[in-house]
């Protein structure tokens, strides 16, 4: 592949499907890259001395691309030199230990990798309409992000 050929490119899904990591990873590659840098988010067996079942994921899916390619669009000023954003995110249930967002960013050196997939999962905590249910042994309860500025507002 020609370097002129390898574009940026940003690859957004939403899924209910269990996500890869390498399908994933895979996808931001770059020859002309030294660095591919991976967040993944896993569903951990408890929360706050309860023990979590599962976890269910619900979504505006429109709203969600749209502000996820938001978050893109910030890396590239921010870090001019990433070439691939991933940000794959999994709606409906998720067992324990399966991930729930996969973020994948390439750059030529780490450190601008490392700091945009900080970057990505940060923001999107914050302000992507993704909404989390936990799922305990005999009951359930709605999960907002303690980043989510809609959240934090006053009435």
């Amino acid at each position: 592949m020609e370097e002129s050929e390898d574009v940026p490119k940003d690859f957004v899904k939403l899924k209910c499907e269990k996500l890869s990591v390498d399908e994933v990873s895979e996808l931001v590659v770059s020859p002309c890259c030294g660095a591919v840098s991976l967040f993944i988010g896993t569903t951990r067996n408890n929360f706050e001395g309860k023990k979590v079942i599962h976890l269910e994921y619900e979504a505006y899916t429109s709203m969600a691309e749209t502000e996820i390619k938001k978050i893109c669009r910030n890396v590239r000023q921010k870090w001019p030199s990433v070439k691939h954003i991933a940000v794959h995110h999994r709606l409906g249930v998720v067992p324990i230990t399966e991930a729930s967002v996969i973020i994948a960013v390439s750059s030529p050196h780490r450190t601008e990798s490392l700091e945009a997939v900080m970057y990505c999962i940060n923001t999107l905590k914050a302000s992507v309409p993704i909404w989390k249910k936990e799922i305990y042994e005999d009951e359930y309860s709605w999960k907002e992000n303690k980043e989510c500025f809609w959240a934090n507002s006053e009435n």
